[in-house]
């Protein structure tokens, strides 16, 4: 086992997409190919089996067999977070400790959906990590967008304050940038600090990283950009690291179309040569002949500007 998943975690760690072949069958050639992929581009860590990753679409069996396939693939070389989300609470503790035996850094947690009130997330974060456990280091991921559960700043560092085992923040919440920035400077309240990596495709990544975040978690298609800007950013070059996001934008932007975006996301990884097949498990979007047509024109902008 690797080294647990603390509060000063940083960088970027990529939301692996889960390959499938044509038919819906789960690719574990092309999980090789993935994980080789994202560590020559320079991750700092890796989460599986998030929202991104169509978790909710394996099978228990499934979803085993490519978290270890990962595992094996990774061999220890960076941090592996599991999302473990799951409507049965019971469910959701033996699934993160068999992550955890096999190797997972730490694991994911989204508030359940279908909780109404803040004090009801209180209460179903105390009652989900008592049954977790004090030794399994957890991310929140505060995404209200796919949840439907709003979580307010002050809920949030009660919520924090009160599970040390609480060491990471993703946060994707939209508009997010002044949450962000309020959750950062906790620690001059005598509020305790964590971890915190931004989702959202990394839309507005450069905003944040100035606002106090410590990287992204996030699965655009193109990673080393994601690599790049948070290691120019944190090297004192805040400028150069915009200008080379906005390189990228337009396809940032393309990427977060709700309904649509993971298609697209698993399209381009599928012409890089990571994925045999750009395949969502159904139900899912497929593209059409002038979805390509768009992806073709802003890749060989992309690839021009990069180029010149």
């Amino acid at each position: 086992m690797g080294e647990k998943l603390n509060e000063r975690a940083n960088g970027v760690y990529i939301i692996a997409a889960t390959p499938f072949e044509d038919d819906g069958r789960l690719d574990l050639a092309s999980t090789d190919r993935m994980v080789d992929f994202y560590l020559e581009c320079g991750v700092d860590g890796m989460t599986i089996l998030g929202i991104m990753g169509e978790a909710p679409k394996l099978t228990p069996d499934e979803q085993q067999g490519f978290m270890r396939r990962v595992f094996d693939r990774i061999a220890g070389r960076i941090p592996v977070i599991v999302g473990v989300s799951n409507p049965g609470t019971n469910n959701l503790a033996a699934f993160a400790h068999s992550a955890m035996d096999a190797g997972a850094a730490g694991v994911m947690i989204a508030p359940m959906s279908g909780l109404k009130t803040e004090e009801q997330v209180v209460n179903y974060f105390a009652e989900t990590l008592r049954i977790l456990g004090p030794e399994v280091p957890v991310v929140f991921q505060d995404y209200p967008q796919v949840t439907q559960v709003p979580v307010s700043v002050a809920t949030l560092r009660r919520i924090f304050d009160d599970h040390p085992q609480i060491v990471m923040l993703k946060h994707e919440d939209a508009p997010g940038l002044r949450k962000l920035g309020q959750i950062r400077t906790w620690p001059d309240t005598g509020g305790r600090r964590i971890s915190i990596l931004v989702g959202n495709g990394g839309l507005h990544l450069p905003q944040e990283l100035r606002r106090g975040a410590d990287g992204a978690m996030t699965g655009f298609a193109y990673p080393e950009m994601l690599v790049q800007v948070c290691r120019r950013f944190f090297a004192g070059d805040a400028d150069g690291a915009e200008d080379l996001f906005d390189t990228y934008l337009p396809i940032v932007r393309h990427e977060q179309q709700a309904g649509i975006g993971l298609a697209i996301r698993k399209e381009i990884l599928r012409r890089r040569g990571v994925l045999a097949s750009a395949a969502v498990r159904a139900p899912g979007p497929k593209l059409n002949a002038d979805d390509h047509k768009e992806l073709d024109s802003l890749m060989a902008r992309l690839e021009a500007k990069l180029g010149g």
